[in-house]
């Protein structure tokens, strides 16, 4: 509506007479500006206008239709991010199998059928894959065990909830191998460097947590107070270690069963009177 009126050109016969009457002010506007040698331009505000409607217009098309490249960025991050999650949850179930040693950039890549040069452009070395690999096996190994666990009531609930939590997570074959942890701490026990050291810190975080569900036991009144925490958190890892060893190498499908019959049987040993029933 408002663009017709500007742009449309009339005849004279059409014009009200206060247009005529401007034009003729336009005219002797000009005659003034040429003699002074400054011509001016009649259509340069109406030029104006226009260019200023056609910039309203077409400028947010032209913005909606190319992506930001904040947007690009980020879109690409969450590729590489899906990418990177995939190539070590496979990552963890071969380590498992074949331990950490054997896992190396080239056989990773054959399995996922990528390019080498693509696994490189996630981890520079043999080294920073093995490290984002143990790191990707503790995330799990949190979600499966640690965080169920800690959901159980304080005292002995949640001390029974850590093992037998614990010795689940390889019944229902979580890591293809067994118990991911146990199996790199007897490949990397002899070893030095950086793996070693990550795996050995995360085996000592384990442990403290054993071991905090003990004293936690103990002001709850579940567990005896006489009892040395450390140690009862070093008998019942040592229970636990030794199923996975025999239910892996010896193959003995009733590790677990004893190794649960042990273990209730050392903390019904320890428990107070106060202490609710565990299985």
């Amino acid at each position: 509506m408002f663009e017709g009126d500007f742009l449309r050109e009339g005849g004279p016969g059409n014009r009200p007479s206060e247009q005529v009457q401007e034009e003729g002010e336009r005219k002797a506007a000009r005659r003034i500006a040429h003699c002074q040698g400054s011509p001016v331009r009649e259509h340069s505000t109406k030029r104006t206008f226009v260019l200023f409607i056609c910039l309203c217009y077409i400028s947010p098309v032209v913005d909606n239709a190319r992506p930001s490249r904040k947007k690009v960025v980020a879109r690409q991050q969450r590729r590489g991010l899906r990418t990177r999650e995939a190539i070590l949850t496979r990552a963890v179930d071969i380590a498992s199998i074949e331990g950490l040693e054997g896992l190396t950039v080239g056989s990773l890549a054959e399995q996922l059928r990528m390019s080498k040069s693509g696994l490189f452009a996630h981890f520079g070395s043999k080294e920073e894959l093995q490290l984002a690999t143990v790191e990707k096996a503790r995330q799990m190994f949190i979600e499966q065990v640690t965080r169920p666990a800690i959901a159980a009531r304080k005292g002995m609930p949640r001390l029974w909830k850590i093992v037998d939590l614990w010795l689940e997570l390889v019944e229902r074959n979580v890591f293809k191998g067994g118990c991911f942890f146990s199996a790199a701490s007897f490949e990397f026990d002899s070893r030095r460097g950086v793996v070693r050291d990550r795996i050995a810190a995360i085996m000592h975080e384990w442990i403290g947590v054993i071991t905090r569900a003990v004293y936690e036991g103990q002001k709850a009144g579940h567990v005896d107070p006489k009892v040395d925490p450390t140690r009862l958190a070093f008998e019942v890892h040592a229970i636990a270690m030794g199923a996975h060893w025999a239910y892996q190498l010896l193959d003995d499908r009733h590790a677990y069963a004893r190794a649960r019959t042990t273990l209730l049987e050392k903390l019904r040993s320890v428990a107070t009177p106060q202490c609710p029933r565990i299985p």
